[in-house]
């Protein structure tokens, strides 16, 4: 290396940025091939002296996609040199594909110009440093949404489900996320969860000051119960604050899709989606996400970050567990089932409309597609056949929320709380719910006694990787996002509503069946005798249910 040798020209790089460290080295692994290295406040340019094809002798490379920078030496005493490699995850174009995902550039420079070894590494800590440094403050843009950073060093707790998805989520920790982490410098614990509710235990527990994140890979589900393990503390209000990351290691990994979605980039799935998470998670940026808050009969409050479901998606989710030893293919049987003998369910639905529209019913209950499924997943085009009238053959994976006993049973109502026993509940008050035996104020909306085949509510973008069912959720707009669709609706019209979704353009499309609404709060009441609700795909009491969404009440790590 030879900081000498910069000279005039080499002091505005590709970005038009002015070079703030300029140096020359040698590649690791080559020590014939020289390269001049220059830093700007955007980017990191490497032009190699050595001969080669026009157009590959340069590489700019953008700091906004670098996580991480180290500095080291080797385990040879004989050589005196220093080491620093730079960790990036650019998007990249995909092979035989349109479209683009994050793939991994490593770059690795050897300092050998001082014979001291200390001064090597000396000069290879700064460069390594000033790489950190920079990409620290790069920012992709993110329009009305509040972010704050994560502390570096940071200090994970990352719980993995080893049972979830096809039970391989323990070897892609072990194929990516560990190396992603350990080149972005995250410190962090490895906790495998061992069954369920176990994570919900541990939170109630937890010493949080020893960790500045909580971390899940897994499906939706072991987020569902970290949520609710930390409201159920009596620091819940500190508690709630830890920021939370998610990795998707289900089948639906419905949140990990959102984050992605909000990111910016085009739709990625299975490893990929997993990198471009674990990217994210290293980028360290956290946004405020809205909970929602569950009032059943007689089962203390929930707290929701993802959905609640009844009818046909919550069946499809719960029925196909008997397929589990299918993976993902046990959602296709469950909606081929549940598709031949569509169910009609009747109740009667009401809803609080949004601050933001409730001056304009009309413009509340735009007629949009709702693709039915609050544990939605994987629709494949290819293999869906659409025959009109008789049996629809149909794939739709349905998320896995990693819950391994749902159980039907249904506890006995006991006597609804009183407002004031609402209020004392673990967590943050409700300020426009009353007890469910109280009737509803004028203000809300009610939709007359129907038959429904569903009623779906989302607080985030994705229901699965491939399924974007609310396209204008935010993380933390404050807002449930409510859909039903009416009986009535054709098995080949409710299969068009699923295949619109897997690009958001079911909310384009005129189906007569389908309601959707943007509300602060919302109440149903079923009045089929049995049935099924989940909330995050978790299955609860059968009866009367309420929610109401408090805007930013928790964190997320969103990149």
């Amino acid at each position: 290396m030879d900081e000498r040798r910069a000279e005039p020209d080499r002091r505005i790089g590709g970005s038009g940025s002015p070079v703030t460290l300029f140096g020359e080295f040698t590649i690791t692994g080559n020590r014939k091939v020289r390269c001049s290295v220059s830093l700007t406040e955007r980017d990191l340019l490497i032009q190699r002296f050595a001969s080669a094809p026009v157009g590959r002798n340069k590489v700019v490379l953008s700091l906004k996609d670098c996580i991480g920078c180290r500095a080291y030496r080797t385990d040879d005493s004989a050589d005196t040199a220093a080491y620093f490699s730079a960790y990036f995850y650019p998007l990249k174009r995909r092979w035989m594909s349109s479209g683009v995902s994050r793939q991994r550039v490593e770059h690795c420079f050897r300092l050998a110009a001082l014979q001291d070894p200390g001064a090597n590494l000396e000069e290879a800590e700064k460069w390594a440093r000033a790489v950190r440094e920079r990409s620290g403050r790069q920012r992709y843009p993110r329009d009305g949404v509040s972010m704050s950073e994560l502390p570096r060093p940071c200090r994970m707790m990352l719980l993995v489900n080893p049972q979830s998805g096809k039970g391989q989520a323990l070897t892609l920790y072990n194929n990516h996320i560990q190396r992603q982490l350990n080149e972005a410098g995250i410190q962090h614990t490895l906790v495998i969860t061992e069954r369920q509710n176990h994570a919900r235990e541990l939170m109630r527990e937890a010493d949080l000051s020893q960790w500045d994140a909580l971390v899940i890979m897994s499906g939706d589900g072991l987020l569902y119960e970290v949520i609710n393990g930390l409201l159920e503390r009596p620091d819940w209000e500190e508690a709630v604050q830890i920021p939370l990351g998610i990795l998707p290691g289900g089948s639906g990994n419905a949140l990990a899709a959102s984050v992605h979605h909000y990111s910016g980039a085009s739709p990625v799935y299975s490893e990929e989606l997993l990198v471009s998470c674990g990217f994210l998670l290293c980028k360290g940026l956290v946004s405020h996400m809205d909970l929602v808050s569950i009032h059943l009969s007689s089962s203390p409050r929930l707290f929701s970050f993802l959905s609640l479901a009844w009818g046909f998606v919550a069946d499809v989710d719960i029925e196909s567990e008997k397929y589990r030893h299918a993976g993902a293919a046990r959602f296709t049987v469950g909606t081929l089932v549940r598709l031949a003998s569509l169910r009609i369910y009747k109740g009667k639905l009401a809803y609080l409309p949004a601050a933001a529209d409730r001056n304009g019913e009309e413009g509340l209950r735009k007629n949009m597609t709702l693709h039915c499924n609050n544990q939605a997943s994987s629709l494949s085009p290819a293999s869906l056949l659409c025959h009109q009238g008789g049996d629809t053959p149909c794939e739709n994976t349905l998320h896995n929320y990693c819950h391994s006993n749902n159980s039907l049973k249904v506890r006995k109502a006991e006597n609804t709380p009183s407002r004031s026993a609402i209020k004392s509940l673990p967590g943050p008050p409700d300020s426009v719910l009353l007890p469910l035996d109280q009737p509803l104020p004028s203000s809300w909306v009610v939709v007359q006694e129907e038959d429904f085949v569903l009623v779906l509510a989302m607080h985030q973008s994705h229901l699965a990787e491939d399924l974007l069912a609310a396209p204008e959720a935010t993380v933390d707009d404050g807002i449930i996002h409510l859909f039903y669709v009416r009986a009535g609706i054709s098995r080949s019209a409710l299969l068009r509503l699923f295949l619109a979704m897997e690009k958001g353009a079911h909310l384009a499309t005129n189906c007569q069946h389908l309601v959707y609404a943007k509300v602060q709060a919302l109440r149903l009441e079923p009045y089929s005798p049995k049935g099924i609700i989940t909330v995050d795909g978790e299955v609860v009491e059968y009866g009367p249910v309420q929610a109401e969404v408090h805007r930013g009440l928790s964190r997320l790590i969103t990149g």
